[in-house]
């Protein structure tokens, strides 16, 4: 008798995870016809609400199990470079490619691999995952491997401060088994603080070359204080934001000696990198050092799970950055390079790379304030463009919020066009203010990086961000 029920509870459970799994693709067929979508997230809200544990029984079809990666800025662009490697070693991925990293963006990117079966047919997943959400994805997903990036400031209506943030990191790699590995940036004193308190050693990871370092924080720098004790951090040089060379003066708290490092950095403008790591030289076609640290990270997951460094090397080379991640359009003759900016690092990155070392003159800036990017968008005011300052020869605000941005300008001393909230006619701006061969650079925040690509979607001029 027991026998039977045990069989007859298994065959429930694979009746609504299969049946979870028809409706899920069904609904992502759908959104695709009917134009709603790329259908990156709606199908894991269908297959949840069937089967609750759909996520955790699919992850269990993976051969060789899970990595997922999280932290304020990089998850894409790191997840792509660590697929790219793990699809050029002949292992078939399956990722939330597209960028919907929240729990029910993976479960429809399991859900888009799975068959009519109901079966996952993957050797590897590699999820980004949301900061916020990791506690959930982890248990569920079960990885094999958690990469954390970097903790900066970033929707504090969705997050509240870096410290609770960091905090449900920790309880998430906390809870996994010893034989499930933690990866961590140890430049960012918060991730630090996070695998210091962890029961099992983390591999950490961190740059190594000072000629590309600051000595000062920016004055929009997070982290700025020893966790222990409250004292300022000591900063011996300064990489992005708040990732860097520290130490507490009080001998309290310090940056772990990272056992996989980048140095002999080369950086052209958003053109390529070019660093060693191990004794292996690396060479991509992406630009800027906060991409540096991407690289870097993707190659400790890599070499972790036993990939070569050689073969690494000679895979990147041939990398494609993912959708508005430095990614090239070709439009009407000028060449459009979209990069994603959400919060104060990462816009001040993005802007150093374009002005001091693309030598950029052609901007548009876009601010939206929808829930995918953050409805508080008091943190422009944390953004130095004063970069742009005696360097922009057109500066374009653009996006929901494109007045608060303009008057953000204003106080930089930047001389910019009238606020465009339209997409369509920020890009017609674009083009009448500048020549055939001219590059642009379209910084942007989240949604309105995808408003200006739909536009350009609809003109022709790039494919639907889910065919990337």
């Amino acid at each position: 008798m027991l026998d039977r029920d045990l069989a007859r509870r298994r065959f429930l459970v694979v009746i609504r995870k299969t049946a979870a799994v028809w409706a899920g693709k069904a609904t992502g067929t759908l959104s695709r016809i009917t134009g709603r979508g790329g259908g990156t997230t709606l199908p894991g809200d269908v297959a949840r609400a069937i089967d609750p544990k759909i996520l955790t029984r699919l992850a269990q079809d993976l051969t060789y199990g899970s990595v997922v990666i999280t932290g304020t800025n990089g998850k894409t662009t790191t997840a792509r470079l660590l697929s790219w490697l793990l699809e050029g070693a002949g292992h078939r991925v399956v990722s939330n490619r597209a960028g919907a990293n929240l729990i029910f963006g993976a479960t429809a990117a399991a859900l888009n691999r799975a068959g009519t079966d109901g079966r996952l047919k993957a050797d590897w997943g590699v999820f980004e995952i949301d900061e916020a959400s990791l506690p959930k994805a982890a248990a569920e997903i079960q990885p094999r491997a958690t990469l954390v990036l970097n903790l900066f400031r970033d929707q504090l209506d969705r997050y509240g401060e870096l410290e609770s943030i960091a905090k449900k990191i920790e309880q998430a790699l906390s809870a996994q088994p010893e034989t499930a590995r933690a990866i961590l940036n140890a430049d960012d004193p918060r991730v630090a603080e996070i695998g210091l308190n962890l029961s099992h050693k983390p591999l950490w990871y961190g740059l190594d070359d000072t000629s590309v370092a600051s000595k000062t924080l920016p004055h929009a720098a997070d982290a700025r204080t020893c966790p222990r004790c409250g004292s300022s951090l000591i900063f011996d040089a300064v990489y992005v934001g708040h990732d860097g060379v520290y130490r507490c003066p009080k001998g309290d708290f310090a940056r772990p000696q990272p056992e996989i490092t980048a140095t002999d950095i080369m950086l052209d403008g958003f053109e390529s990198i070019a660093l060693s790591i191990d004794g292996t030289r690396i060479e991509m076609p992406l630009g800027g050092l906060y991409n540096c640290y991407n690289v870097l990270a993707a190659y400790a997951v890599a070499r972790s799970i036993d990939l070569a460094p050689s073969y690494i090397a000679e895979r990147l080379r041939t990398f494609k950055a993912a959708f508005g991640r430095q990614e090239r359009i070709e439009f009407r003759g000028r060449h459009l390079v979209l990069v994603l900016s959400k919060n104060p690092a990462g816009f001040n990155e993005t802007v150093r790379t374009a002005v001091e070392l693309a030598n950029g003159k052609h901007f548009v800036i876009g601010l939206n304030d929808r829930k995918a990017d953050g409805t508080d968008v008091s943190w422009i005011w944390d953004v130095d463009f004063e970069q742009l300052r005696d360097h922009a020869s057109l500066v374009i605000p653009a996006g929901v919020r494109a007045h608060d941005l303009a008057v953000r300008l204003k106080y930089a001393g930047v001389a910019a066009e009238a606020p465009q909230t339209d997409p369509g006619k920020a890009l017609d701006l674009l083009i009448k203010s500048t020549s055939e061969g001219d590059t642009a650079y379209l910084l942007c925040t989240y949604t309105a990086m995808l408003d200006l690509r739909a536009e350009l979607v609809r003109r022709g001029w790039a494919s639907p961000y889910w065919e990337t």
